[in-house]
Order: structure tokens, then C-alpha cells, then sequence
């Protein structure tokens, strides 16, 4: 069974989106912020980058969700290494594509989250975008969430 990841940098939308695909689809939806340990969150609130090292628990536990199949993750799948930790035959990730001034506003609507606007720039300096021998779709998070799931779905038919 497919899985799909919703990937992009932090504020770009990835678990409203993927709540969205999820129901269009009857797929299961998990918020993959909720697979971090608890010692990423701590150090992401302080204002401080994950490192591969802080990511690897945590990219295991996404890869085991999605080997679950029939199921969508919402996870910045930043790198080209990382995706490839966590997709199985039959993933398809939608990229969520947008400009830092964009996301920098929707970070700062953001109260009480763990992922301060401080942790953008990191997250664009590590930004892989995916390429043409990954199977993935892009959309722009300038549409609203309801042209960006249509326009995912058209793409997988």
C-alpha cells in the first residue's frame, strides 16, 4: 500500500495539509513532530538545530509509520539521506515549497509551538529539494490548503 510524506521546511503547512490528505484519501495521519523524542523538542525550543545524529531515532520511527502503508506523515524529510531512511517502494512525498518571508509570517502566528522562527534559516540551509528520480509532487503554499490538496490529488491519478 502507498504512504505519503508531506515534507518542507518548518511552517509551511505539512499537518494541516496532511490532515487534509489523509481524509480525502482514508489514509491514517500522523503528525510527525509527535515521533520526537523528547530531547529534540528540548533542544529545538532552546533554538538549537537537530543534528543527523538527533535525527536518526526519530527518522526510524517515521520510516516504521510508513511501512505501515495507507498512511501520510507530515515530516520536513529535509535531505536527500533522510527521505531515502524512510521511504519504502510506494512512497510519495508532496513537497510544500515556499519563500522564507512567507514562512517566517506563519511561524510568528504560531504561540506555544516548540519550533522558533530562529531554526528557519537552518532549515532552508539543509533543504534538499526532491528530484526527478524521487517520486514526489510540489506544491506551493501559496495556494490555500484546499488548491494544494486538489492539486496533490490530481497529481496522483
Amino acid at each position: 500500500m502507498t504512504s505519503y510524506v508531506v515534507m518542507g521546511v518548518s511552517g509551511c503547512g505539512k499537518s494541516s495539509i496532511g490532515a487534509g490528505i489523509a481524509a480525502a484519501l482514508g489514509a491514517r495521519f500522523i503528525d510527525g513532530d509527535d515521533l520526537h523524542p523528547p530531547a529534540n523538542i528540548a533542544k529545538m525550543s532552546r533554538g538549537q538545530p537537530l543534528n543527523d545524529d538527533d535525527r536518526a531515532p526519530w527518522l526510524a520511527l517515521v520510516g516504521q509509520a510508513l511501512a505501515q502503508g495507507n498512511t501520510v506523515v507530515a515530516c520536513s524529510a529535509l535531505k536527500r539521506k533522510y527521505r531515502d531512511q524512510i521511504r519504502n517502494a510506494d512512497t510519495v512525498f508532496l513537497f510544500l515549497r515556499g519563500d522564507k518571508e512567507t514562512l517566517q509570517a506563519r511561524m510568528a502566528l504560531r504561540p506555544g509551538h516548540f519550533m522558533p522562527v530562529s531554526l528557519l534559516e537552518s532549515q532552508f540551509a539543509a533543504l534538499e529539494p526532491p528530484t526527478a528520480d524521487e517520486l514526489h509532487l510540489v506544491q506551493d503554499i501559496e495556494q490555500s490548503p484546499a488548491q494544494i490538496i486538489a492539486g496533490f490529488l490530481k497529481g496522483l491519478t
